[in-house]
């Protein structure tokens, strides 16, 4: 269980926290974060193949797929290691734990994409492929960038990573595949592990309802539910400070 904040600064060694992106974005959303993390901390961001400055080339074709290539980026990172997955990057670590449990000594799931598909609105409008294509050029017009940005930050967010952030969405190849992928099938697929684990959840989230952490028990039996009562979806923008400190302490406690 995670320790208090004045505990987890007692905590020895360099961790290695492995970020792992959403739909659409790519290492550019925790670029903020990794300006800010604490020197004791190696902060890792990838870009997963078909998204971020990778977006141009293929998506890969499963999600098995998906958590092999993940598992080889862990592996090759320091130990004791902690993996961060946020929205469908949660349903990456998911996966690469059915088969590499021992490449981490630790979870975080930020508001992750897996459990309740079938009670969610949104994936059940994105089954049809021409509505995929419509919504990710939507997501990505610049005419709708000021609807966008108040409907996805609360805080002061740069000019410049606005635009860097809708400009991800256009140029993600993997956008619509991630339907076929993160299935309720594929979720109810899942075995229990047993790992030290963390559902990390904001109080003022838009995108993923906090009610749906408590239907993660059953694949990570062991996780314990962290609310930060004022975050929303991305307060690895919003909050990019406080987000760094935050993780940077549960990954202490995790570890």
């Amino acid at each position: 269980m995670p320790q208090t904040d004045d505990e987890s600064t007692e905590a020895a060694g360099p961790v290695t926290v492995i970020a792992v992106h959403g739909n659409g974005g790519g290492s550019f959303r925790f670029s903020l974060v990794a300006e800010r993390t604490p020197a004791d901390i190696r902060f890792v961001a990838p870009d997963l193949p078909g998204f971020g400055s990778a977006g141009r080339q293929t998506a890969l074709p499963t999600m098995r797929a998906y958590a092999e290539w993940l598992a080889d980026v862990v592996a090759q990172t320091p130990a004791p290691r902690v993996l961060l997955g946020h929205g469908i990057g949660g349903a990456f670590v998911l996966e690469m734990l059915q088969r590499h449990r021992g490449l981490v000594d630790g979870v975080i799931l930020h508001a992750p994409v897996g459990a309740l598909l079938g009670q969610r609105r949104f994936p059940a409008m994105m089954k049809p492929k021409p509505i995929r294509w419509v919504v990710q050029r939507l997501l990505a017009a610049r005419a709708l960038r000021p609807l966008w940005r108040r409907r996805f930050f609360r805080g002061p967010v740069a000019d410049h990573v606005v635009e860097q952030f809708f400009d991800n969405y256009g140029r993600c190849a993997a956008f619509g595949a991630m339907f076929d992928m993160i299935t309720p099938r594929w979720f109810n697929s899942l075995a229990p592990v047993r790992v030290p684990a963390v559902l990390l959840w904001g109080g003022r989230e838009r995108v993923l309802a906090p009610s749906q952490a408590a239907a993660y028990a059953t694949v990570l039996p062991d996780a314990e539910v962290v609310m930060e009562p004022e975050w929303d979806h991305f307060p690895m923008l919003d909050v990019p400070k406080a987000y760094a400190m935050r993780i940077a302490d549960l990954a202490y406690a995790l570890t």
